[in-house]
């Protein structure tokens, strides 16, 4: 238990710290270029904290420190995003071959690859949408299209839209929570934080309810 309370403590000191760091940094126009590269970089590497970023860079226009308006933060945000998105997709498109390879040895991987296939297909659009909001789910979704070979302009579009929808609520949000709060930056940045946070727990426990409702219908 006090080894569980420990580290949850020295993840808020992280994130409190991270966000310091960054919020020093949101006063400068080239702030927009290191929300862009974080924004790429966490859809390969789902640790790098792209929401985190974004939210910084809203709340920064939201108490007027930052030199640029929340447009240039949107998009700053969904750029980074969509490239990120792509650049996951086409190392799961490069490593498919050795998937099939290993499809064709082993029966019960291919079918769990066609089952990914399908559902990838069936209702692709709308989870890279929902997966965008699940920090790690849209890595591993993004990867398993290319894996499975999804049509390229297929998943451009939906990767388009996700990116979009994604960074204006990012951004959106800590705008519209952290204006209150404009004279206390650190109090601005955390009730964002926490508001995003807990509407992606909402989505996550939604979600999850509804899978396991269909599964449960599935199997009756």
């Amino acid at each position: 238990m006090h080894a569980q309370l420990g580290l949850i403590g020295g993840a808020f000191s992280w994130i409190s710290d991270l966000t310091d760091k960054l919020g020093d940094w949101a006063g400068n126009w080239w702030f927009l270029g290191v929300i862009f590269a974080i924004a790429l970089l966490d859809s390969v590497i789902p640790i790098v904290p792209s929401e985190t970023t974004v939210i910084v860079g809203g709340v920064a226009v939201a108490t007027g420190d930052a030199p640029y308006p929340l447009i240039a933060v949107i998009a700053a945000g969904a750029a980074g995003a969509f490239i990120g998105d792509n650049m996951a997709y086409a190392i799961g498109r490069h490593w498919s071959p050795a998937f099939q390879r290993r499809a064709e040895r082993k029966p019960k991987f291919e079918a769990k690859l066609i089952w990914a296939r399908e559902q990838i297909r069936d209702r692709g659009g709308l989870l890279l949408i929902t997966a965008r909001f699940i920090p790690g789910g849209r890595t591993a979704l993004t990867l398993a299209s290319g894996i499975t070979a999804q049509p390229r302009p297929w998943f451009l579009r939906w990767t388009f839209v996700a990116a979009i929808i994604w960074a204006t609520y990012a951004a959106g949000l800590a705008r519209l929570v952290g204006e209150p709060f404009e004279d206390d930056h650190t109090k601005a940045f955390w009730i964002a934080f926490r508001t995003a946070l807990g509407i992606n727990v909402i989505i996550e426990v939604v979600r999850h309810f509804r899978a396991k409702r269909k599964w449960s219908k599935a199997a009756v």
